[in-house]
């Protein structure tokens, strides 16, 4: 999307604090003997009583109000009854839908990390550091393959993998739009350039194993390999001329 409006900015600020808050509010909830699905609750009972919806739902018929992805998966994973436990990874992706215009964030957490769990930690402050790299870029000119650049150049320089068929995207009054795909990778055959108001996603996907996800059993969660974690960091931008881009989904759980 490209914002035209004084009140269509207004209206994704709306949407995008609103995101922020309710991952802030899943992050502090979560805890363990939890189940996946009773911390899914919480967050569309925040969703409601804020008179928005949950974009996964509206846009694909996602089976939750979240996408909680804890170990071996990746990304898109439904709530239900697993419960969640200490040294767990834990991603939650809240992505919503308020007077028309969506909002998407993310981010991972261990879950009552110990000194064992230190590398886990570490896996989740260079998918953020990333995330917050590749923001820095994001400018009127800038050519979209940038993100893809600096990401992939922190998770090599990290030790990491980064997962090449999960993407950045645009959003507005839609979910999905364009541009499409925001690689996480570099690709130079790429030549399209942000412009001012431009309203993207930046949400890196790291992982200790994977460079490719494939889709799970039920048709929707996406896997890493046996053994293999992940980490996913994500802010809806506002893309500005001489200006630096705008965080649209502010949380300040260290986000």
């Amino acid at each position: 999307m490209t914002i035209m409006t004084e009140e269509e900015l207004m209206a994704l600020r709306r949407a995008g604090k609103l995101a922020g808050e309710i991952l802030k509010k899943m992050l502090e909830h979560a805890q363990v003997g939890m189940t996946t699905g009773e911390l899914d609750a919480f967050g569309e009972a925040l969703m409601l009583e804020a008179g928005a919806q949950s974009a996964p739902q509206v846009a694909v018929g996602f089976p939750g109000a979240t996408c909680i992805s804890v170990n071996e998966e990746v990304a898109h994973g439904i709530p239900g009854e697993r419960i969640l436990k200490a040294g767990d990874v834990l991603n939650i992706d809240v992505s919503l839908e308020l007077d028309g215009f969506f909002a998407d964030n993310a981010y991972t957490i261990v879950l009552d990390p110990s000194e064992k769990t230190k590398h886990l930690e570490h896996l989740c402050q260079e998918a953020k550091k990333a995330r917050d790299h590749a923001i820095k870029v994001l400018r009127h000119g800038a050519p979209l393959n940038m993100v893809g650049k600096v990401i992939e150049e922190r998770a090599k320089k990290a030790g990491y993998s980064v997962v090449r068929n999960l993407c950045s995207h645009g959003i507005g009054r839609k979910l999905h739009e364009e541009p499409e795909e925001l690689l996480g990778y570099y690709d130079r055959r790429d030549k399209r350039k942000f412009i001012e108001g431009m309203v993207v996603t930046v949400e890196p996907f790291l992982s200790t194993a994977a460079r490719w996800v494939e889709e799970g059993d039920d048709g929707w969660t996406l896997m890493n390999r046996p053994g293999g974690r992940s980490a996913q960091f994500e802010h809806t931008i506002l893309i500005r001329r001489n200006q630096p881009p705008e965080i649209l989904t502010p949380c300040d759980y260290n986000c």
